[in-house]
Order: C-alpha cells, then structure tokens, then sequence
C-alpha cells in the first residue's frame, strides 16, 4: 500500500504572484495529475479575467470572498441510532468549511461545458462574489437540509 501525502498548513507554501497560501491550496485542488504548472495558468489567468471585468476591486479580494461566501455554516452527517439512520446537523470546522468551499467552487467550474477552464472559474468565482451561482446553490442546499432535519439535533453528541 501506497503512502498518501498530504500538505499540511506548514508545508504549504504562498503562491508567486499573491503571496497567499489560500491560492496555493486552490490551485493545489484544481490540479489534476500532478500538472501544477496547467493549475497555476488555469488560476492566474481567471484571476486576470476577474481583474478585467471587475475594476474597483483586487482579483484577490474577490476570490477571498467568494471562497468566504461559500463556506457553510452547519452541515447533515449521518447518525445510527437503534437501527435506524438519521441525518443530524452539526457544525462545520474551519478547516472543513474552506476545503467545501473550493471543492464546490470548482466542481461547479467542472460542470459547466463550452469555455475553457479559466473562463468558467472567473465566472463561477465572481458568481460566488455576488452570492449567486452553482457553488451558492449547492451551500444553500446544504444548510436547507440541516434546517429541515432540525428535530434530530438532540443526536449530535
């Protein structure tokens, strides 16, 4: 059996041009067989899409925010109780909320069809800005099933 490497915070480092180790963990996720050069193009260059279209704020604010926009609150996991399963919300670690987030960030970027990768991601990322979007819809979603499994709370121990 293999052994699996994962980055923690104090061997991730800050990108080149942001100097932001959320980015670097971004771009970290969006990679796709080890091709951390295409991420970091399909990155930056959705960053300057983000800056030409929206001039009165950084491209790294803006990414900042969405990532925050789409960090949920409180979450569904599955409980045995005597037999049976129920769906108990509990609350979401920080740690938790940002790997959601850019993990719904870029499947909703995936799942769109027709542009290149860096298009979909600026649009997907300025959605998510403006708290619209797949990514928004899917945090909304989430939280909606942990407010209509409420009852079930009294589980969460």
């Amino acid at each position: 059996m293999s052994k699996r490497f994962t980055a923690s915070d104090k061997q991730l480092q800050h990108d080149p041009r942001y100097d932001s180790k959320l980015v670097t963990k971004f771009m970290n996720c969006l990679m796709w067989d080890g091709k951390k050069s295409v991420a970091q193009r399909i990155m930056y260059d959705a960053m300057d899409i983000i800056q030409k279209r929206i001039k009165d704020a950084s491209p790294l604010e803006i990414f900042e925010t969405a990532v925050n926009n789409v960090k949920p609150i409180i979450e569904v996991r599955s409980k045995r109780v005597g037999g049976s399963t129920y769906q108990v919300p509990m609350q979401v670690s920080y740690k938790r909320q940002q790997t959601l987030s850019i993990r719904w960030i870029i499947g909703a970027a995936r799942s769109k069809k027709g542009k290149p990768m860096a298009n979909r991601l600026a649009d997907e990322l300025m959605h998510a800005y403006k708290k619209e979007g797949t990514a928004m819809t899917t945090r909304e979603n989430v939280h909606r099933m942990a407010e209509a499994n409420k009852a079930f709370a009294h589980f969460a121990w």
